[in-house]
This record gives C-alpha cells, structure tokens and sequence, in this order.
C-alpha cells in the first residue's frame, strides 16, 4: 500500500535558501542513516515494494508527463520506463537476500587459526542525478541499487524534463519514507549544491561533458562517482547478415523516443557486398514500424535548442540523404533521416547524435569496421549483425566497449543479471541487479583471530633460526 501523501521538497528560488534547503535535507538523511533506519532488511524491502506501487498507481501520470516532456507515445513509455523500472524493482527484492549474504574466506597458514569473510554495508547519503531521455527509468533503476543496499538517497531530476521532474517530486515522497529520501528540483546551480555536501556516493546519467563537471564537483569532498554516459555506439551488418531482421531491430530502437536515446544505435557500417539490399530494407522497416506509417516524419524532440544541433549536423557532412533530412527546430520536429556516406570528418560522424538521424558508412570487412571503430573513444554499446558466430566472437574480442550485442540492438539493457555501465569516454562503474547493489555498497573486509595460540617467534628480536621459521611461515 501507498504512504500518506507527504508534500514534496522543493527547491525555493533564491540561491542563499537552496543552499540552506539542501543542507537541511542532507542533515536529515544523515541523521536517518546514523539511527541504523535503512540497514534492515525488512525496510529495504518495502521500499522496493513502493516504487512498484507508485509504477503501478501512477503510470497514467508518468505517461502524460512523459508526453509533455518529450511527446512519447504511451506505449513507448510503458516500454521504456515503467516496465525496466518496475523490472529492477521486483529482481533487487527477489534477490537481495542472497546478495547481502556474508562470505566467507580463507586463510593463509600465518593467520590460523581465525577466520576471515567480507560483507556489504551501505554507503550511506547517496546522489542520482536523472537524465531527461528517460526521466523515470535512468532515475529509478539507481534509486532501486541504493536503496537495496540500505542507503538513503537525494534525487535530482533532470530540469530539461521538467513536467516529469515535478512529477518525481510530487510522488517520491509519498510513497517513500521522507526519513530517508529528499527529490530537489532545478537546474546545475542545485546539482553543485547538492555535491558540495560531500555525500557518500554521486550517480549520474547524461552526457560525457557534464559527466566531466559531476566528476570534478566530486572530487573537491573525494565523493566517489558513477557515470553512465553516451557515445557514439556502432552498428555493423555485416556480409552474412539476416538483412530485414537487422533492419527491423535497428529501425524499432532508433524509432523509440526519437533515437534520444544513450544505446541507440549511432552510425551503421555496412558491407559493400549487401549496402544496396539492406538500405532498401532499413528504408521499409522504418515506414512500417513508424506510427503513422510515414518513414518517421517529424519525430518529436525535447526542446528547440536540441532540435537546431541535430539539423545542425545535417548541414555540410558530405554525405547523400536517403531518407528524410527536414525538420522544425521551434516546433521541436526532426524527421528520421538517413545518411549515405558522409565525410569521416564531419559532426555527424564524430558527435554522439542522439536523435533520428542515422549515417551509414559502407566497409570493405569486418576487419576495416573493427580498425574504424576502435579508432574512436569506446562506445557504450557495439553491435554485429552476422550470421557467423565466429565473426560475432571476433567482433567482441577485439572491440572495447561498455557492451557488446550479436544480432540485436540496446535491449542488453533489459537484462538485470548483466552490469550495464560505459569504458572510457562512455562512463565508469556499472548497475542493474547485483552490480548497482554492490555500486552502493562498501565491501567491508573482517579477520577475527582469538588470543590463544599467540606464538613468541612471530616478535622481534629475530634470531637466524627465527628468521628462517618466519620465511616458511609468511
């Protein structure tokens, strides 16, 4: 069942009061965290259970907020942040138990007899900084790590989705408990805030240049951090590839949410052999997979600001466009457009896009697309379209990436029993299921050894013989 409704906490305007207002906030959930509040078991759990509850009870207004923010259809709400949400939910409850065990570990025969284990103690007053792409899911799936590892958490949503962040702030805390949670809205004036505290743990998702302010707010008060950030993520479709499947999956991801959108798929590499053939078929799969049966015309945007950069990039790349290539800036519209080739050099091909507009570049082999790829920062996510499970295993030994998927297209991220997280320029660390639970957790290392034996040789002065003894000892 729900908590009473509780009014959320809000940001007032004035600077010097956000400041007294977040460190309010802060003492607060350190004085909940010190009273032992969310170390059971039994707390976690049911705070677990409320997000459930609050996905459930509340999607009709996650869904409206959504279509607000960024004009998502329902479905695609649904698919993108109520089901994965609720998702990480239910597994981190199904398996905390086991996750939070103590293990056990040997000994070397110089500290018997005794006996030694590690177990995980939460952090203690952690940061999610939510991104706008996805509001509800990229805050809550870390919400659901830090509170499965016991800690209590302050929670930033992004400004740029501002229906959906006024939504979080409304509905956290009245179905959480307020002793250990606090939602502040507003934009990177609040997030500095918030850091300057020196809180226990700081997540954020976005984009590799804020990822890099984040990081370095942090790191005057040494507050360790977790960046999932983007990139430019491959896909290659390869010789031997199933070329409507590969179309079907690559149109579908890059057609939810406008291809805003961190694992979607970036550019294509396609080999000469099949270009023709699979363009034709990317071309179909995008007219019969776009809601009005159109190709993607006038795909909705977030904003005007972000709609101009993606027309922007359609501007002198060099390239043919195939399909598309229009657009509306102030009325936040760009249409799904392809890109024949353009130059290597160009903003379309050296900037994450993060939007419908997708160059393909064609490759003589795979070997050439690997050398192309690794030529890069290394993405979040690379993709082969092949047949050949060989090509596929050669495709993931010898490209760097946060992740590697044959054969489909970003749903790697549906899978709570793999780490999701970036490599270089594409983040650090990892969540989902057991990987975001011990993200927020201290692995806590113990040796207990009794007073009895207590041999003498082990203490100085050593004699040679002493000395010997030591050397087989230790």
């Amino acid at each position: 069942m729900s908590s009473p409704a509780a009014a959320p906490l809000r940001t007032p305007g004035d600077p010097a009061d956000t400041a007294d207002t977040v460190a309010d906030a802060v003492r607060r959930l350190r004085s909940t965290f010190a009273s032992g509040k969310t170390r059971p078991l039994a707390w976690r759990l049911e705070q677990l259970s409320r997000i459930e509850d609050l996905l459930a009870e509340c999607e009709p207004q996650i869904a409206q907020a959504l279509a607000t923010d960024l004009g998502r259809p329902a479905t695609d709400t649904f698919l993108g942040d109520i089901a994965p949400s609720r998702a990480e939910a239910k597994f981190a409850r199904k398996h905390l138990a086991s996750w939070n065990k103590r293990r056990k570990v040997g000994l070397p025969f110089s500290q018997v007899p005794g006996k030694a284990w590690y177990e995980y103690e939460p952090l203690g007053v952690t940061l999610v900084i939510g991104p706008w792409n996805y509001p509800v899911y990229l805050t809550l799936a870390p919400m659901v790590a830090a509170i499965a590892a016991g800690n209590c958490v302050v929670v930033k949503p992004s400004e740029n989705a501002p229906a959906t962040a006024r939504l979080l702030a409304e509905l956290i805390p009245r179905y959480l408990d307020n002793d250990a949670f606090a939602v502040f809205e507003g934009g990177p004036e609040v997030t500095t805030e918030i850091l300057d505290q020196g809180l226990d743990h700081a997540f954020f998702t976005g984009g590799p240049e804020i990822g890099k302010l984040v990081m370095a707010a942090a790191a005057k008060h040494l507050t360790p951090v977790t960046l999932e950030l983007g990139g430019k993520c491959p896909v290659v479709v390869d010789k031997d590839a199933n070329l409507p499947v590969a179309a079907r999956r690559i149109a579908w991801t890059k057609l939810l949410n406008s291809g805003q959108t961190c694992i979607a798929p970036d550019y294509l590499l396609v080999h000469d052999d099949i270009s023709e053939a699979f363009t034709t078929e990317l071309t179909k799969a995008f007219k019969d997979l776009s809601p009005n049966r159109d190709g993607g015309r006038a795909m909705p945007i977030v904003n005007d600001r972000h709609a101009a950069r993606l027309l922007g990039l359609l501007q002198g790349h060099g390239g043919t466009v195939l399909q598309g290539g229009s657009g509306d800036a102030s009325g936040r519209k760009v249409d799904v457009t392809l890109v024949d080739s353009p130059d290597l050099d160009s903003p379309l091909m050296t900037e994450e896009i993060f939007g419908p507009v997708l160059p393909i570049q064609r490759i003589s082999s795979l070997a050439a697309a690997i050398e192309h790829i690794n030529r890069g920062p290394k993405p979040l996510a690379a993709y082969i379209f092949s047949e050949s499970a060989g090509a596929r295993r050669t495709f993931r030994d010898l490209v760097p990436a946060g992740a590697v998927v044959g054969n489909a297209v970003s749903v790697h991220v549906l899978v709570p029993e793999l780490p999701f997280g970036g490599v270089g320029n594409s983040g650090m660390g990892a969540y989902h299921g057991e990987w975001g639970f011990q993200t927020f957790s201290h692995r806590k290392a113990n040796l207990d050894r009794p007073t009895r034996p207590d041999p003498r040789f082990v203490y100085p002065p050593y004699g040679k013989l002493t000395q010997k003894l030591l050397r087989k000892v230790f």
